[in-house]
């Protein structure tokens, strides 16, 4: 086993990461951006490297400083969590070739499986079914026409590399193929440094079913059973659980064993999720399940998965990457109750989810009991960073059976008492009184296209954050407590100061990162700090560290307060900026596929 592994995140992921390790008796690293220097991951390893400023690919994501950083803590390997690194072959491939080992499958697997017609090919040869389409990327409309001859309007156009929505596109009707082919390997060519695209049936109201799987170097591949991930909004995940409430144990062996099937035709290693989509009426044994694709690494709803079979699927990740053989059998693998798992994301549920840009954890007392466990790495006083992910933690209840579940989870999250910014407890709330959810009837287009807007509207009114981010202090207080972060040689010691005599700091002080943080829908002018534009005109600047997905103004264009000025992806959402004063736009600085941060100037206005 490893003496040391470095853990190349951040946040609940690392945190998560660095108990198994700990339980193991490995030692741990961390690596932090200067956003995170006094994050809880940070707090949490035994050692702490900086790896650069708050803008990812300037720090999570450069793979020299990262490599730099576990040659100077002298680590045995490199764990890559989820996101950022992790599904990075090149980075995978560079850690193998390093005196590291990677906690993780081979980069061959997984650069095979990362392009998705490869994958598709894999696994129709390994009996596994994929949605029908083509095995082979695309070039012309026409092509896409002929899968829409042979299977019927709706198709999906998919960029290769993608994921979350990115580079996918549905047609509807033979007159918007062409731009939503090109749209599709735009994006593509953006996000994924891949334009390649391919075609498959659209599957209007799918359920998203996963089976978690791991496999070592001995030849021994297992199954963990299936989670379901339907309840999204706009492709990603809010709340997961195992099993899944719509499949017949005929379908939930049948999938499984398909995932096996898959994986081993791929010579895969260590943890691993094949995804599935299913048709509706699959708990009636009527419909059907399809491959989607395979993603080569921990995820974050592997925690409820661990909650009905027992398993540490992190430890086994760790114990696979030193060489150790599955210890278990297919047959030795039982599901026992029902898990859920809610994502407490700073979001503003009843703004579609949009992303909250500052804030200080003034209460944080998460549940606890019977059946609950808390995965997060904040604490109370924490600063919230926003330069990255919008999760802060992940609340899991288990129980004997779904209906206790649900009736656990509602007491676990009444119980959830945080404030200084925005989550979703509010909405996940609401979703316990539910008759879709509720029944296990939602699909994944549930949130995005039925649920009435106006009920998350009231259960925000009715359960959200009510404190301020700056409530009255006592100007009378004599003593005030400040904590700080020393390194020493890339170790980490806490330190607590009291000052008396001196009024109390203002909220946020004594931890913050000396970021500054903007209201949706900013605007600024030439007396405030204006991302270092200096021409004349109001101007509207970013929220958040993003990247421009498209841009909706033109120069010269007349625009009205609450116009759309360009789409910004951040977090993995998209977000709408929109302008609060009319007028005519000026300058545009961004383009499509344009990386800002935050108050960098988007669009010009007079």
């Amino acid at each position: 086993m490893f003496s040391k592994v470095l853990v190349a995140n951040r946040g609940e992921i690392a945190v998560r990461v660095f108990r198994a390790c700990e339980e193991l008796g490995i030692r741990t690293v961390a690596v932090y951006s200067e956003a995170d220097k006094h994050s809880g991951h940070v707090r949490y390893a035994d050692e702490a490297y900086n790896v650069g400023p708050a803008r990812a690919a300037d720090s999570y994501l450069d793979q020299e400083s990262i490599l730099e950083a576990a040659r100077k803590a002298g680590v045995d390997a490199i764990h890559p969590g989820y996101g950022f690194l992790a599904e990075n072959a090149a980075f995978a491939a560079a850690v193998e070739e390093s005196e590291f080992t990677w906690v993780g499958p081979a980069a061959a697997a997984m650069e095979a499986l990362g392009e998705k017609t490869k994958a598709r090919a894999l696994m129709k040869e390994a009996d596994v079914p994929v949605v029908p389409g083509t095995t082979e990327p695309v070039e012309s409309s026409e092509e896409v026409k002929a899968v829409a001859e042979e299977y019927g309007y709706p198709v999906a156009i998919k960029a290769e590399g993608g994921g979350g929505g990115r580079g996918l596109k549905v047609v509807h009707d033979e007159s918007a193929v062409e731009e939503q082919l090109e749209t599709a390997k735009r994006e593509g060519e953006a996000y994924f440094n891949n334009a390649s695209v391919y075609v498959e049936k659209y599957l209007e109201s799918p359920r998203h079913i996963e089976v978690q799987i791991i496999a070592d170097h001995h030849g021994n591949v297992r199954h963990l059973g299936e989670r379901d991930c339907s309840l999204q909004r706009r492709h990603q995940k809010v709340i997961e659980e195992a099993p899944s409430p719509a499949l017949t144990d005929d379908m939930r062996e049948q999938i499984g064993e398909a995932a096996k099937r898959g994986v081993e035709a791929a010579e895969y290693t260590n943890a691993g999720t094949v995804e599935f989509l299913v048709e509706e009426g699959a708990g009636d044994d009527d419909g059907n399940f399809y491959f989607m694709e395979v993603n080569t690494r921990i995820q974050v709803e592997h925690t409820v998965t661990e909650e009905i079979t027992g398993l540490d699927i992190v430890k086994w990740q760790l114990r696979v990457a030193a060489g150790e053989e599955l210890s278990f059998a297919q047959s030795d693998v039982e599901f026992d109750g029902h898990a859920i798992e809610f994502r407490i994301n700073a979001e503003m549920a009843d703004k579609q989810f949009a992303p909250a840009t500052g804030g200080t954890a003034e209460t944080y007392d998460p549940p606890g009991g019977i059946g609950v466990r808390m995965d997060d790495a904040i604490r109370q006083g924490d600063d919230l960073v926003t330069d990255y992910d919008s999760m802060i933690a992940k609340l899991i209840v288990s129980a004997g059976d779904r209906d206790e579940c649900l009736a656990r989870s509602e007491r676990a999250l009444a119980e959830f008492d945080i404030s200084g910014f925005p989550t979703i407890i509010p909405f996940h709330r609401l979703m316990l009184t539910d008759e879709a959810f509720i029944t296990g009837a939602h699909t994944t287009k549930y949130l995005d296209e039925e649920l009435d807007r106006t009920r998350i509207a009231e259960a925000v009114e009715q359960w959200g954050d009510r404190t301020s981010a700056t409530e009255d202090d006592d100007e009378d207080e004599e003593v005030t407590e400040r904590e700080f972060t020393v390194e020493v040689n890339g170790k980490r010691f806490d330190v607590s100061l009291e000052e008396r005599g001196a009024p109390p700091l203002p909220s946020g002080a004594g931890g913050a990162s000396g970021r500054q943080t903007r209201p949706p829908q900013a605007q600024t002018t030439e007396e405030e700090d204006s991302g270092g534009y200096e021409g004349a005109g109001d101007t509207v600047t970013a929220e958040m560290q993003g990247t421009i997905l498209s841009v909706e103004v033109t120069e010269g264009e007349e625009i009205q307060p609450g116009d759309v000025v360009c789409v910004l992806e951040a977090m993995k959402m998209e977000n709408d900026i929109t302008t609060e004063r009319g007028g005519t736009v000026t300058e545009v600085t961004i383009a499509e596929g344009d990386s800002v941060d935050m108050g960098d100037v988007l669009v010009v206005i007079e």
